[in-house]
């Protein structure tokens, strides 16, 4: 599954003001709320639990808050660059910039994972994470995160 399938460009947020992980949290919860036709809480309360279970800061800046719900039919992602970073609590001690929720149904748990990790191997790459933190809008970004690199080149 190619990025592209599971977020649209309307879904990507460039310089989101918040200044806590759980301010994020919420922020990213109530927009997939809005898109799943669905009140905010049933949203925020599983993905702030999944939360506790550990941290979703997967370092390098980088965090793919995660969840599995009965309301979502088919994966998708709401991407973020933070205005400024935020303590996460990462794997690394590192504050995160880097953003992308996923929700991800509760049907074929096999796809649902691997959807997470292709998400995670394209935000290992140090090159793409530098551009990402160098776009200039949200377009730029979204052409990064699908492969458009080519679109972007900066000075």
């Amino acid at each position: 599954m190619d990025f592209e399938d599971i977020c649209q460009i309307v879904d990507t947020l460039v310089d989101l003001p918040v200044h806590s992980k759980r301010a994020l949290l919420h922020d990213l919860a109530h927009r997939a709320a809005l898109l799943l036709k669905v009140d905010d809480d049933t949203v925020s309360s599983p993905l702030l639990k999944r939360e506790e279970l550990g941290s979703t800061g997967v370092g390098n800046g980088v965090a793919i808050p995660h969840v599995r719900l009965e309301q979502v039919k088919k994966p998708f992602a709401i991407m973020a660059r933070l205005k400024e970073p935020i303590e996460f609590d990462a794997i690394d001690g590192q504050p995160v910039d880097l953003v992308c929720l996923l929700l991800l149904s509760k049907e074929n748990e096999q796809a649902q994972l691997n959807v997470l990790a292709a998400v995670a191997r394209r935000l290992r790459t140090p090159e793409l994470l530098e551009q990402l933190r160098r776009a200039p809008n949200r377009v730029v970004l979204y052409n990064l995160m699908v492969g458009r690199s080519g679109l972007y080149r900066s000075q």
